[in-house]
């Protein structure tokens, strides 16, 4: 990337990665992106930012660095306005598992500000269709009540998951934690439904990760699920977007 940057001499550039980036090996590898930024003649200010900070349902932290050759240009700050799972995704609490299409009409009304702004402009609803789980993995599920996981569950039943969080359902009332790549997987960890018995839609994952409902997702389920886990959700971006625009706005 930054064999890149120094080819191209754009005046900012942003990177992005996981918040361990910066003390893993006691920074080294932080240090060693500084002093490379900074051999490129680059001023720098980094940091981790969580996305519930800035209007996104989900507490995903991640490590990001704003470079730029002219100014300093501190990150965004965010607010304490929690948008909950609830806010996100509660009109779309329908489908049982195997059910939904990649295109359908919208058969509920928006009920909150946030499903309002994800709906904006959008004619249809697009990937909302549910994983088709095994008889095993639903048998699973109805065990587990609301805001619970694996804990429920008899312990012959828990599998070869080592982690507390493996088919723990969302909480409605609360932030989403991070959503990866495997979220139509219960046993990856808490990703079930906060009520009924499946894993989240692509379409609900990418109302997590605050892409508004005009974005269509396409290719194989792999493809659409690498597109919404792997990205930086859109009101954070456009957060480190705005923060670069008020420092040059005025130029």
């Amino acid at each position: 990337y930054l064999n890149l940057v120094e080819k191209i001499q754009p005046e900012v550039f942003v990177i992005e990665n996981v918040k361990s980036l910066l003390n893993t090996s006691g920074g080294w590898f932080r240090d060693e992106i500084l002093k490379y930024i900074n051999k490129l003649g680059y001023k720098v200010e980094y940091g981790v930012l969580n996305a519930k900070r800035f209007g996104v349902p989900q507490a995903r932290e991640r490590a990001i660095f704003i470079c730029s050759k002219s100014k300093d240009i501190p990150l965004p700050e965010g607010n304490e306005n929690v948008v909950t799972v609830r806010d996100a995704i509660s009109d779309l609490a329908y489908l049982q598992s195997a059910e939904g299409d990649f295109e359908q009409e919208y058969i509920t009304a928006a009920k909150s500000d946030y499903q309002k702004l994800m709906r904006k402009d959008s004619k249809y609803l697009y990937n909302h269709k549910a994983s088709s789980h095994s008889e095993k993995a639903l048998e699973k599920l109805a065990m587990i009540p609301a805001e619970k996981g694996k804990e429920c569950l008899p312990e012959e039943l828990w599998g070869k998951q080592k982690f507390n969080t493996t088919w723990g359902r969302l909480v409605w009332d609360d932030v989403s934690p991070t959503i990866d790549t495997r979220f139509d997987t219960p046993s990856n960890g808490t990703n079930s439904h906060p009520e009924l018995n499946r894993a989240i839609t692509p379409r609900e994952a990418a109302r997590i990760q605050s892409f508004d409902d005009k974005f269509i997702f396409y290719g194989s389920k792999f493809y659409i699920r690498s597109q919404i886990g792997n990205a930086v959700p859109p009101l954070l971006a456009k957060a480190i977007a705005d923060r670069i625009w008020e420092m040059y706005r005025h130029e």
